[in-house]
């Protein structure tokens, strides 16, 4: 069962390849444009094809894929706009090997693609899931034409993938409707996180499992942070919550969720007398007396603060026999920024064992980072040059040792530098989504300190 995208790559050509093909062993980078460089090099990573066995090209040699593009590209005139197109097919865990996989790649890309266009293939192994990467020319070598992107492109891929698949005997995905945030979703997935609409999924069928009608329904949504931004006056409802662009129709979110099949899972719930008994989950949240807590027992605040609340908030909502009714995030957004849980310790984890807890502590320990990582870069290309210019085999390995030394120093320092300039994309996202909580609790309390007053 294979899942498939592409998307189109803006000036950032090497980007893809050089994730395909690792040209740092046959092509001096001052040769090369820089985006198709990297775009070529991401797709043929020798650390994720196994050595480059799961690596093809087709109308192009593989080690020369680069060259050829740009070829192709320079002869039409045609270098600026969409470089390339980055393609993927991802298949179920266990039902490929890897030359499976990596023969359906070439014969879905050549069906697809193969009359006009340069591709590279390859399979990479690193993932559970075994999943090939395409790059493809955006420029047509036989034609000067440039390819167009059509929706209609994308499920022409579907069906081409779903053709080869079931012709070896593969399963294939039922057919569902094309999104322009496939690809988007698609990393959010392969990463283990839940996108929103996964999340607002979730808590509808939270709320369908746990009601008999639709006002009930309405509620238990209403208390999950949610508002209708057009309701079931409407022939499709539409939801949204705090911090979301747009609204999400109901029946978007497949079969089971237009507003006639919900009316049915609720009358069907009515024959389950249990059901009357379970309560609305509550409107309120733990966050005012988590971050109290927190201050009073541990004097924390700043940055340390909002990643250990997040923590706690993942302890208290995956916590044993957590019940509908138990208080849990008003935010779907903040609910589905919890769920980040690995990422989050690693952050917190660099926080704590550095001190930091500011943002200007955080920018003063990237810049240290990267001096630090220049300067180990530029020792070991002084080595690199000693190893081309040794006299022995002797001298040559010697070298070499040296240099393996300095990658080994390199290495934590570049996963520390990659996760504190993660901090400060996510900090201020985190530090928003907690300030509009907290507004949502106070406004929460508020209501029902004037209801327990009106009683």
């Amino acid at each position: 069962m294979a899942t498939t995208g592409f998307w189109p790559v803006k000036n950032r050509l090497k980007d893809v390849i050089d994730y395909a093909r690792n040209p740092d062993k046959t092509t001096d980078k001052k040769f090369l444009d820089e985006d198709l460089y990297a775009a070529l090099r991401y797709v043929e990573n020798d650390k994720k094809t196994d050595q480059t066995m799961y690596v093809s090209g087709i109308n192009c040699p593989k080690q020369k894929a680069y060259e050829y593009m740009m070829a192709t590209k320079r002869r039409y005139g045609k270098l600026g706009g969409n470089v390339s197109y980055h393609g993927y097919q991802s298949f179920i865990s266990g039902e490929v090997t890897p030359e499976e996989a990596h023969q359906i790649g070439l014969e879905t890309a050549r069906r697809m693609w193969g009359k006009d266009y340069e591709i590279v293939v390859t399979t990479h192994l690193n993932t559970d899931n075994l999943h090939n990467h395409i790059v493809v020319n955006s420029v047509s070598f036989r034609t000067g034409r440039k390819f167009e992107n059509h929706i209609s492109d994308h499920y022409k891929l579907r069906e081409i993938s779903d053709a080869v698949c079931l012709k070896r005997g593969k399963s294939v995905l039922p057919p569902s409707k094309f999104t322009v945030n496939r690809k988007k979703d698609y990393w959010i997935h392969k990463s283990g996180g839940l996108t929103h609409r996964d999340i607002l999924k979730r808590d509808i069928d939270e709320a369908i499992s746990n009601t008999t009608n639709w006002k009930a329904f309405d509620l238990y949504l209403k208390n999950l942070g949610y508002s209708y931004a057009r309701n079931s006056d409407y022939r499709h409802p539409s939801i949204i919550a705090p911090g979301w662009k747009r609204s999400v129709r109901l029946d978007s979110l497949g079969e089971q969720y237009t507003q006639e099949k919900i009316r049915q899972r609720l009358i069907d719930n009515q024959k389950n007398i249990t059901l009357y008994a379970i309560r609305i989950p509550k409107r309120y949240a733990p966050l005012l007396q988590l971050e109290y807590e927190l201050k009073k027992a541990q004097r924390m605040d700043g940055m340390h603060l909002a990643f250990a609340l997040i923590i706690e908030l993942w302890k208290l909502i995956t916590g044993n026999n957590i019940e509908p009714s138990s208080p849990k995030p008003l935010s779907p957004a903040l609910r589905q920024e919890v769920g980040k849980l690995d990422q989050t310790l690693k952050e917190y984890k660099l926080l704590c064992e550095n001190q930091i807890d500011s943002a200007q502590e955080l920018v003063s320990f990237i810049e240290k980072k990267s001096t630090d990582i220049s300067s180990l870069e530029s020792e070991r290309q002084k080595i690199y040059n000693r190893i081309r210019r040794a006299k022995s085999e002797e001298e040559k390995e010697q070298n070499k040792a040296v240099a393996r030394e300095i990658s080994a120093k390199l290495k934590p320092l570049r996963e520390d530098l990659k996760t504190a300039r993660s901090i400060t994309e996510r900090y201020p996202h985190i530090l928003k989504l907690l300030e509009t909580e907290c507004a949502m609790e106070i406004q929460v309390k508020t209501k029902n300190r004037e209801r327990n007053y009106e009683r």
